[in-house]
């Protein structure tokens, strides 16, 4: 591997052995296949809004990233197996509106070049390979999970057909009914954020460790519900303002029923359902309304890192009212636009996972982030009392 600025990388071991580098490989590259197995010329074609990509430019894109960081040491130099697959799937260097006007190589060409460069990373997993290897293997897997759950956001934004089988039951987030709420309460305590050295794969913007003075904290047991959102979207406080809170773009009402889409299907609103598609500006306003706030990303980490039982799991990112910042001791690993060029202020930390999300991002320690007005991942949020 070529020399970066940081190598903190290095100092993230144990990795998993190479066996279930190559057994994650394969689901993860297998996932992104089977979407494209069945894609029609139509599903290619998104429009174009800054929360979609092409989905064909996101397949070369996922794939040139594997083979730039693990194949070709992160080195433009070196060739790759597609030709301009620099200029045509580097995200940092093309920018979002030219996804679409660029000419790309065809649905085939980008497969074929999937199908080699993951094959590649195989044949390296079959031998032996050292810590710098390992990391880079596993960052390029990491960012294709990261993308094929972008993939579902996407097929749920245009109303399309559950593009894979979820990692848990979608059916948690949509029908499973909440236990009645309580309030879990938290002693004053100093507890350590972002992760250690030596604890295994991190991402750079969890760097480092470092204690916080946590104030005591009542934290909701439960999630907020679809029914406790449609009592302050139908409430009189917020119907009465110039700009209301509008209901998620996946609900409509039809005479006096309540409908949600799930994909490609409408069901009946589940009002004992935690609610969902609900952006940091609006959960921001269902807790001014109701006299709550939202909870901050360590007194949420905290919570998370307690048994299941007392508490329960949304099956959702959570909104915090942290604002994605880096922690003390930060420094860019050598994929520098993961995390450095969000801490502008106007990002939002989430904890968590979707159904979507596999149990191996699905850590305390890692930190999602949002801009504040996003609303088309699979995102939720509880309250803390003020």
């Amino acid at each position: 591997m070529s020399e970066f600025l940081s190598n903190d990388y290095l100092l993230y071991p144990p990795y998993p052995p190479a066996s279930t580098l190559a057994q994650w490989l394969e689901e993860s590259n297998g996932i992104t296949r089977q979407i494209f197995s069945s894609i029609s010329i139509a599903d290619q074609v998104v429009p174009q809004i800054n929360i979609l990509n092409p989905p064909l430019w996101e397949l070369g894109h996922l794939t040139w990233f594997h083979e730039f960081w693990v194949h070709r040491d992160g080195q433009e130099s070196k060739p790759s197996f597609m030709k301009n697959a620099d200029y045509l799937f580097n995200s940092s260097e093309m920018a979002h509106q030219d996804r679409w006007s660029t000419p790309m190589p065809s649905l085939d060409s980008v497969l074929e070049y999937n199908h080699s460069v993951i094959e590649s990373i195989q044949e390296l997993l079959r031998a032996t390979i050292d810590n710098k290897v390992a990391y880079f293997i596993q960052l390029a897997i990491l960012h294709q999970d990261m993308h094929n759950e972008a993939f579902a956001y996407m097929w749920q934004t245009m109303g399309r057909p559950i593009p894979f089988a979820p990692f848990s039951p979608f059916t948690k987030e949509s029908e499973l009914e909440t236990n009645s709420q309580t309030w879990i309460h938290f002693p004053k305590s100093t507890i350590q954020a972002g992760s250690e050295q030596g604890s295994g794969f991190i991402f750079d913007n969890e760097k480092w460790a470092h204690s916080i003075d946590l104030p005591a904290f009542d934290i909701a047991s439960t999630p907020v519900t679809n029914g406790d959102y449609l009592e302050f979207l139908e409430s009189p406080g917020n119907l009465a303002q110039s700009s209301p809170v509008a209901p998620p773009f996946h609900w409509k009402k039809e005479g006096d029923v309540w409908l949600e889409r799930i994909f490609n299907q409408w069901l009946p609103l589940n009002h004992a359902a935690a609610v969902r598609h609900i952006s940091y500006l609006d959960a921001q306003r269902f807790c001014e309304r109701n006299q709550v706030r939202l909870p901050n990303e360590h007194e949420l980490s905290l919570l998370m890192s307690q048994k299941q039982g007392a508490w329960q799991s949304s099956n959702l990112w959570e909104w915090t009212s942290s604002t994605f910042v880096p922690f003390p001791g930060f420094s860019a690993d050598p994929y520098v636009d993961y995390s450095q060029p969000w801490f502008d202020g106007n990002y939002q930390v989430l904890k968590g996972g979707s159904s979507f999300t596999p149990d191996r991002l699905r850590r305390v320690a890692f930190r999602n982030f949002y801009q504040g007005q996003r609303s088309d991942h699979f995102c939720g949020f509880r309250t803390c009392l003020l």
